[in-house]
């Protein structure tokens, strides 16, 4: 373990993969993370790390962000970055006829979770801003302060984190805010250093991906019920998930 990078003395990180809507799932995790952190008596200080893409295709995408936005628990500081949903859900915002494209991507599921009807057909020229305006009024203040407060990325000892990934050679102070959303490759595959072991999201798969460049912990919490955390405290690394049932998807 030696070798492994690490983070500042006395810093407990736990970084959580991509949420989707699955709040019975965070909270079941945030639980985990605060009995786990406890046994950490000689850690000063107390790090959560969210990876972004916290609404869409899951139920209960308000309650995810009311939890984000003033629900975390006590004793520890966050640092919520930007996913490529919260990206859809923020240009609908700015521009209506954005909506097919979040629509296809999950959006309905945010909307109902806003008590916003959905049904209207998204062809239709008055949809876009009816919905609009409909979901504008049902977000509480709080939430849209919170999503327009999220990073792109942080750093923390020998680890970035990030949504999707980085563009490999290019130096990390220049990379592309849409490739940090959405890129997978060729970063998936790609054996170059980056300088930090990248911590990401965005690439769901059943179990988290460790490379000697890059963590993968999207779990496809929506799918799989497994929502994942990384922790790392001085150089160790561990993971702690959950053992949920896979919602029903309303995308």
């Amino acid at each position: 373990m030696a070798d492994l990078p690490s983070v500042p003395e006395g810093r407990l990180v736990y970084a959580v993969g991509d949420i989707h809507g699955r709040s019975d799932l965070l909270t079941e995790l945030l639980r985990k993370i605060e009995d786990d952190a406890a046994s950490h008596v000689s850690a000063t200080r107390r790090t959560l790390v969210f990876l972004g893409d916290y609404v869409d295709r899951g139920p209960d995408s308000r309650g995810v962000v009311e939890i984000l936005s003033s629900g975390l628990p006590d004793g520890f500081d966050a640092i919520a970055l930007k996913g490529n949903h919260e990206w859809f859900l923020l240009d609908f915002l700015e521009h209506p006829k954005a909506l097919p494209l979040w629509l296809y991507n999950g959006a309905a599921a945010t909307l109902a979770s806003y008590g916003v009807p959905s049904s209207v057909h998204p062809q239709a020229d008055s949809a876009p801003d009816v919905l609009r305006e409909q979901f504008a009024a049902a977000l509480p203040s709080s939430h849209r302060s919170f999503l327009a407060s999220l990073e792109m990325t942080a750093v923390i000892g020998g680890y970035l984190f990030v949504h999707a990934g980085v563009r490999p050679g290019v130096p990390l102070d220049q990379q592309d805010p849409e490739d940090l959303l959405w890129i997978r490759e060729p970063f998936l595959e790609t054996r170059e250093s980056f300088g930090h072991i990248v911590v990401h999201g965005h690439t769901p798969g059943t179990e988290p991906v460790v490379r000697k460049n890059r963590i993968c912990i999207d779990t496809g919490a929506c799918m799989t019920g497994r929502l994942t955390a990384l922790r790392l405290f001085a150089s160790e690394r561990a993971f702690l998930t959950t053992s949920g049932d896979p919602a029903d998807r309303r995308d």
